[in-house]
């Protein structure tokens, strides 16, 4: 159970952070195009659907690397 927490954590805050950058992209590329800042709703569930997807991706791969890691801080199929 406590590495599934851990890598839940890592994950969130992973998607957190590479949601609220995509997020500040589009409205950067949105004031290039429009010259105003605009929030639009796509904008909104763009930002929810990378956040989602950036979750879970490092969520599996997250608890992968919890899984394996070993005491001696190396993973158990590295070269």
């Amino acid at each position: 159970m406590r590495p599934n927490l851990k890598a839940c954590g890592q994950a969130l805050m992973t998607a957190v952070v590479n949601a609220v950058l995509a997020l500040a992209l589009m409205l950067l590329v949105e004031f290039a195009i429009s010259g105003t800042f605009q929030l639009a709703e796509p904008y909104i569930w763009a930002g929810l659907l990378i956040g989602m997807v950036i979750f879970f991706g490092q969520f599996w791969r997250q608890r992968h690397l919890c899984r394996n890691n070993n005491p001696s801080g190396h993973s158990s199929d590295a070269l």
